[in-house]
């Protein structure tokens, strides 16, 4: 390739002048590779984690990262980033621009639906099954944002200073994980760590940095608009590809320079034609190069209706089942106060839901079509039910399948239905619901991205606290005081205060639907009446006080905080372990329709690798899926959280059956990382072993010594 051709291969064609969110500019002409003539498109980046964002109609509304991290499915992980990838890349998408791993360091941090939770393992198991996923079907992957980067706020000019151990311990091991899976590509964050700007940051993405010395063969772009300073010092510190490619007023339009730094010798050829090589990699390696679809939308156009979007369906009955899959999965009981008619043993107050009970109530906003007209493809909008957050990590929603749509389909055959929907009315709600067999009271809380400083209903991305949104408590409590048959649902991006009405005797459940995707509905239905018995776990722990997470939200008036991790180590349950805080509910905590016992706990382990095995018994009368958990309380010299999570499964077990459960510990997971050595080590001494259905219900105990 000639200079011109290279530079074009590593910057973007600016914001607006791409096809997809963002494109290159390949050579005009083909080349011979050992014996095959390639000729390289304009390769196409897209938005985003939970689906394909500004390509036209007929895609899929994906559930976000934090519903999948809810199912603790590794199969159901998997399934969502073939699913993913089977569509972006039947509209010729080269990169997906996920996951998204960002550690929910604060429960009110904007994007933190975006990836899996608070939980390192649980986000590296979620990055791992979604990047095999999508790259199974030749789509390349692009994990993000490598930082850490965790609020809204000041996203631009903050300063993240985290020490070394709490780095890799915490937010690096999802990257880590994606290096496993030999990810096709990272994105660095806008804010600076440590110091230095992410995208020009050799101590994270440089030659002898935590990404190179990890393994990783990929490339690292920047995210759009995150390059200051000069061509020079992003390119020697390790950013392969600027993206958009020109400046955006929050920055970019650095490698407008990079020919003249190439010429006088500021970044060398060798460089440049390393950071080609890095590129055109992952593209031959997945064979991108061969057969591979043509771009056929247009980003800039986001309702489909240019000329160059062609409209392709890559929508399949597939896909809409394991979004529907995944949204009951995902739903995690919270309580459940069932009583049945002694004889039949039917349900007459909680769950499942009979096809006895003739007059149902539906209340709350969030149970009515979201906002189909919200402009600027970013979904900054909460004015109906809320299936994903705003910013570039929503997803095209016009297939949603509100919940009030899906029980009047279901039920109107054998009840009556009766809505107040419109509002958050607090008279309207609970007169409607008043003298009801049952009502179903919906409420939420939104959170999304920062984005050119946009503000939804006074969030600035970030929550301004953990409320449910529009009044959503009172109307809970309004409607309980009402009906004593009352059914909560809540969607949220992250935890909400319940304990002024969870413990309502007239509430008889409580489901927390989180963001389910655009299946919401179905999803529902099926926990609801029972097709589904519900075995979704909290990925994070839900309290009152954000005080009880240990952490916060740098609001202020000052463009450039610094951010200090003095938490190191203790987020969430790890925190509130520490503190001796319970909260309202823990981490991995969900309830079922039927019972499981655990027994016969055996250990084999040495100082390299464990192997933890027991007995599951399903003791209820429902068929179901129990999530067993593992967490390993590291010897005491370690300085190690209490426990930590280092396993799960996903069993389903028929009434009455049992199995034989192992979980499986490697030696990199019984480590920790020592500062002086900058190794993994296996700390000397006794681990214990817990093995539960939450952090906090732990049934079989034991230990090993390494």
């Amino acid at each position: 390739m000639t200079l011109d051709e290279k530079i074009g291969m590593v910057r973007g064609v600016g914001q607006f002048s791409s096809r997809c969110v963002g494109n290159i500019s390949p050579p005009s002409r083909s080349f011979i590779v050992s014996g095959t003539n390639i000729t390289i498109p304009p390769l196409c980046f897209n938005d985003g984690p939970a689906g394909i964002r500004l390509g036209g109609s007929n895609v899929t509304g994906f559930p976000p990262a934090i519903n999948v991290a809810a199912t603790f499915n590794r199969d159901l992980m998997y399934s969502r980033g073939v699913a993913i990838g089977e569509e972006f890349r039947g509209k010729g998408i080269h990169v997906y621009l996920g996951p998204a791993v960002d550690i929910m360091r604060n429960p009110k941090a904007g994007r933190a639906w975006e990836g899996f939770g608070p939980d390192p393992y649980l986000g590296g198991e979620g990055a791992y099954q979604t990047i095999m996923g999508v790259q199974s079907v030749g789509v390349s992957a692009c994990t993000k944002h490598l930082g850490p980067y965790n609020q809204e706020h000041w996203r631009y000019g903050l300063n993240a200073e985290v020490d070394d151990r709490t780095f890799r311990e915490l937010y690096w091991w999802p990257f880590m994980k994606s290096v496993e899976a030999n990810v096709s590509a990272l994105m660095c964050a806008y804010n600076e760590v440590n110091g230095t700007s992410s995208c020009h940051n050799a101590a994270l993405i440089g030659d002898e940095g935590y990404l190179r010395t990890e393994g990783f063969q990929g490339f690292v772009v920047s995210d759009w608009g995150a390059t200051h300073d000069t061509a020079a010092d992003n390119a020697n510190a390790g950013l392969d590809m600027e993206q958009p490619g020109d400046w955006i007023l929050i920055g970019g339009g650095v490698y407008s320079g990079l020919e003249a730094a190439v010429d006088d010798g500021q970044v060398t050829e060798a460089r440049l034609n390393q950071m080609v090589t890095r590129i055109l990699t992952p593209w031959l390696r997945l064979g991108q190069d061969q057969g591979y679809p043509d771009i056929n939308f247009n980003a800039q156009d986001p309702d489909g209706t240019d000329s160059l979007n062609l409209n392709i369906n890559v929508r399949t009955d597939a896909h809409t089942a394991l979004v529907r899959q995944i949204g009951s999965a995902s739903a995690v009981l919270l309580k459940n106060n069932r009583t049945t008619r002694t004889a039949t043993g039917t349900t007459i107050r909680g769950l499942p839901l009979s096809k006895d009970i003739k007059t149902i109530a539906v209340v709350g906003q969030d149970a009515q079509q979201l906002n189909l007209d919200c402009g600027g493809g970013l979904n900054e909008c909460n004015d109906g039910t809320m299936v994903i957050g705003w910013g570039s990590g929503s997803n095209n929603v016009e297939f949603t399948v509100p919940p009030i749509d899906a029980i009047t389909d279901f039920a109107q055959a054998f009840a009556t239905i009766s809505s107040d929907i419109t509002s958050n009315d607090l008279t309207g709600g609970p007169a409607v619901a008043e003298g009801k067999d049952l009502a179903i009271v919906f409420a939420n809380a939104m959170s999304g991205e920062l984005g050119f400083y946009n503000i939804v209903d006074g969030n600035e991305g970030d929550r301004n606290d953990l409320n449910l949104w529009w009044k959503g408590g009172s109307l809970i409590e309004d409607v309980a005081a009402v009906c004593n048959n009352t059914v909560v649902v809540i969607h949220s991006v992250g935890p909400v205060p319940m304990s002024s009405w969870n413990t309502h005797p007239n509430i008889t459940a409580i489901i927390y639907a989180g963001a389910p995707g655009e299946q919401t509905g179905p999803s529902l239905v099926d926990v609801l009446w029972g097709a589904v018995n519900p075995s979704g776990r909290l990925p994070f722990s839900i309290d009152d006080d954000e005080a009880s997470y240990g952490t916060s939200i740098v609001y202020g008036i000052d463009p450039f905080p610094v951010l200090d991790y003095t938490e190191g180590l203790f987020l969430d349950y790890r925190y509130m372990d520490s503190q001796g805080i319970t909260p309202v509910y823990e981490f991995g905590y969900g309830l079922s329709y039927t019972t499981f016992a655990y027994s016969s706990l055996s250990i084999e382990a040495s100082a390299s690798s464990g192997s933890v095995s027991f007995i599951l018994t399903n003791t209820g009368s429902f068929d179901g899926t129990e999530i067993p958990q593992l967490y390993l309380g590291f010897p005491s010299s370690a300085g190690e959280p209490d426990k930590v999570l280092r396993g799960f499964d996903n069993v389903f077990l028929a009434s009455g059956a049992k199995e034989t459960v192992t979980i499986d510990i490697s030696q990199k997971e019984m480590s920790i990382w020592d500062v002086v050595s900058q190794e993994w080590v296996v700390p000397s001494g006794t681990f214990n072993v817990y093995i539960g259905a939450s952090i906090s219900d732990i049934r079989l105990t034991g230990s090993f010594t390494a």
